[in-house]
């Protein structure tokens, strides 16, 4: 039985008794127990108003998003980060544009903040179709740009951390291009969820205009004033790629995703799924490449472990290591080599569908 509040009126206690022991028989009642017995526990405490609000606003953040998501979590997603001050005449603009209308083309949809600038460039190219707009609620600015406006992709966050939370959640891909202190937030952030195993790896793609130096002479401060103080792993910087050119911007991405599939951790190994099956010779090379990242034992291939029976991707073959959870630079490119090393098939020429 849960113990519940005194507080609460005996008539209200039987009716989450009776809810509690009807949740065993439900579909992930395991979880609802849990996010139950935290609102209780929190009946029981002292809490203000504005506790209350911040859990209740956090709640219908997330409801929101987790809807509208839900029929599309077969496809994979974009996210397009940039300045909101860059007007439509700009090189930075025509830019986004042609890349979201390329990526779109080859089946990926796209998610911006839902403003303006390089985020209605990207609602643009891409057009409301295949567009998500994730727009945040300021009292002095921040409509949805014309794209979006009235879409029942847009939607609307109270709080700026529910807002991120879906951009990374949902996203196969981050493409920044230039702008102000927001974007690189954005970029810090994106690289900080990914080299601390917070994100699952995904290509993060920095585009500037062509010529440009704005993406580089950002990567010089982080090789000069990061890497060569030892503030960061000389591989991290392997966790992002600049370009100037939107087809490598967009082959960054598909190519990612050409054998690599997704991975998870269960316990203390980390099971990388694939869209085709390595060779032993492969395997070989790959151990031979990669042994340092590993805390123990091998990389080996694997099928679906017992407790993904009835996973969606149960048929795919895996890898299986003990990974250091340190070297997630080299983990990166350990992605690439399997990528690289992959038998080719043709049902892997659709990387946007998962």
């Amino acid at each position: 039985m849960v113990s519940l509040p005194s507080s609460i009126p005996s008539d209200v206690q039987a009716e989450f008794q009776s809810l509690f022991e009807q949740l065993p028989g439900m579909e992930h009642g395991k979880l609802i127990k849990q996010v139950l017995e935290t609102i209780l526990r929190m009946m029981g405490r002292e809490a203000d108003r504005l506790d209350w609000k911040i859990l209740n606003y956090t709640l219908l953040d997330l409801e929101q998003g987790f809807q509208i998501f839900y029929p599309y979590r077969h496809i994979r997603k974009i996210t397009i980060f940039g300045s909101a001050r860059l007007p439509a005449e700009s090189p930075e603009y025509q830019l986004t544009r042609d890349f979201a209308h390329r990526i779109s083309q080859q089946g990926f949809m796209v998610m911006t903040g839902a403003g303006g600038g390089i985020m209605q460039a990207g609602n643009e190219g891409a057009g409301p179709e295949h567009s998500f707009g994730l727009n945040i609620q300021l009292p002095f600015e921040q409509g949805a740009n014309p794209i979006m406006t009235g879409d029942p992709k847009l939607i609307n966050f109270k709080y700026f951390f529910t807002r991120k939370l879906f951009f990374l959640r949902e996203s196969d891909a981050l493409v920044l291009f230039p702008g102000g202190f927001g974007t690189q937030d954005e970029a810090f952030e994106s690289i900080t969820l990914i080299q601390t195993g917070k994100s699952n790896p995904l290509p993060l793609v920095l585009v500037d205009i062509p010529g440009g130096d704005y993406w580089h002479s950002w990567d010089a401060y982080v090789r000069n004033h990061l890497v060569k103080r030892g503030l960061v792993s000389p591989d991290d910087p392997c966790l992002y790629t600049i370009t100037d050119n939107v087809e490598d911007a967009c082959e960054a991405i598909s190519s990612f995703y050409r054998v690599f599939h997704s991975c998870r951790y269960f316990g203390d190994r980390l099971i990388i799924r694939l869209k085709a099956d390595l060779s032993d010779a492969v395997l070989d090379q790959l151990n031979s490449e990669f042994s340092g990242i590993l805390a123990k034992g091998k990389i080996e291939k694997s099928q679906a472990l017992p407790i993904e029976k009835g996973d969606e991707t149960e048929t795919l073959p895996r890898l299986i290591l003990n990974f250091n959870h340190r070297d997630f630079g080299r983990l990166h490119l350990l992605i690439r080599r399997i990528n690289e090393l992959g038998i080719h098939h043709p049902e892997t020429d659709h990387p946007e569908q998962k």
